[in-house]
């Protein structure tokens, strides 16, 4: 069985995010990048599917420039067997990207696609639903735990009432939450062992497609600065500032 996990290169979830003083987008100069923590779960599940005996490859795939090989790299690292990087210097869009790997999908015709269910930096939580939709491949999102059995995988969801599971017939679409599983740390050996795995550099106008973007990123905004507290001398006090100032209480 073959295993497909994209991945993202996002700003590191340590790092304080910067916004350009025009205000145009997020700046990303001297930053630490890193995965997508939801890529990493997906990868770390598809390690363990290989592990298992489940899965006999993964591949991991990424859309960036050159510089988004040092992630791929790191998933290789991981247990990954080899890696594609679409080459492209664009910023996309979700539809787009599900278009790309929608391709990739086409081309090495994966038994089960695994994704994070959303990026930390645009949040849009898209990208694994219109790639199932592309496909038309049945899906499961949200996934807390992934048991492959026989053609089906049976995907148990985190819903707003409680968790939800359902049988998909293989091949599938997955895309994971925070508790599917806790990622391992790339070991040194392993590391080295990366760097002569294959990484084949796909550009993006051999796909053919029209990659207009459908959005436009308009503005971006800090959030705004949070005001210092204030010490209140009693209980009397402190109910006639909610009451007359905060107006929280009548």
């Amino acid at each position: 069985m073959k295993v497909l996990v994209p991945i993202k290169r996002v700003i590191d979830y340590n790092v304080k995010v910067r916004v350009k003083a025009d205000n145009s987008d997020v700046d990303l100069a001297n930053t630490k990048m890193a995965i997508n923590p939801f890529c990493e779960i997906a990868v770390e599940e598809a390690v363990r599917l290989k592990e298992a005996g489940t899965a006999t490859e993964v591949i991991v795939v990424s859309i960036g420039d050159k510089s988004c090989q040092e992630q791929l790299r790191t998933a290789l690292a991981l247990g990954a067997d080899r890696a594609i990087q679409i080459d492209t210097a664009d910023s996309l869009d979700a539809l787009n990207i599900a278009k790309l790997l929608q391709k990739i999908v086409e081309e090495e015709q994966p038994q089960l696609v695994i994704l994070g269910k959303q990026s930390i930096d645009s949040d849009n939580n898209q990208t694994g639903q219109m790639l199932a939709a592309l496909t038309g491949l049945p899906q499961g999102t949200f996934a807390s735990e992934v048991k492959v059995e026989g053609d089906k995988v049976n995907v148990t969801r985190e819903v707003d009432g409680g968790l939800q599971t359902v049988a998909l017939n293989l091949p599938a679409i997955v895309t994971t939450d925070l508790r599917l599983n806790e990622p391992r740390y790339a070991s040194l050996p392993n590391i080295m062992k990366a760097k002569r795995k294959p990484l084949a550099v796909k550009p993006v106008a051999d796909f053919g497609l029209d990659l207009t973007a459908r959005t436009k990123l308009v503005k971006v905004t800090p959030p705004a600065q949070r005001q210092a507290g204030i010490v209140v001398e009693s209980v009397d006090e402190l109910v006639e500032k909610l009451k007359n100032e905060a107006k929280v209480i009548s």
